[in-house]
């Protein structure tokens, strides 16, 4: 990636925004990005509700102009994991390339890998992806990944220069 990047990290858990538990999968998330060229200028835990997910994502890709938005947590099955919706709710165009490679990957680990409903879209000038919530699962999805997102950004922001 010839251009830094800028990128946020929103980790999604109830328990975590209450500090009840130790955000594992968001630092380590950011490492792999600031090791990709990317520069993390923000980072945030919300709570699983679809309008706090949502809002932080309108403030990441609006107000923060971050170019790379990446989730972890509330993509699995329970009624609590609502990410996916919150992140359909706010995109304007989805990319279902980038779920569906975190998946296949994630299925040659386990048979549970299909069971993510995480997604991907667009919003503005930003990508916005879902990543699982386990520190294992998230650094798989994102290796899997992580070669193409430096690409996208590229093309995202090429796009809004022509128009």
């Amino acid at each position: 990636m010839e251009q830094a990047y800028t990128a946020a990290v929103v980790t999604v858990s109830d328990k975590g925004s209450r500090g009840e538990r130790e955000d594992t999968a968001g630092p380590a998330v950011a490492h792999m990005l600031r090791g990709a060229g990317f520069e993390v200028t923000h980072t945030a835990i919300v709570p699983d509700e679809v309008l706090a997910i949502g809002a932080e994502l309108t403030r990441c890709s609006d107000e923060l102009r971050v170019q790379l938005i990446v989730t972890t947590g509330g993509t699995g099955f329970t009624k609590r994991d609502v990410t996916p919706e919150a992140t359909l709710a706010v995109v304007e165009r989805v990319t279902p390339g980038i779920p569906e490679a975190m998946r296949a990957e994630s299925f040659k680990i386990t048979p549970n890998g299909i069971l993510s409903r995480a997604v991907a879209g667009i919003r503005g000038d930003s990508l916005i992806v879902n990543l699982p919530g386990s520190l294992k699962a998230a650094r798989e999805c994102l290796n899997a990944v992580l070669p193409a997102l430096g690409h996208a950004v590229k093309m995202l922001l090429a796009d809004s220069v022509e128009h």
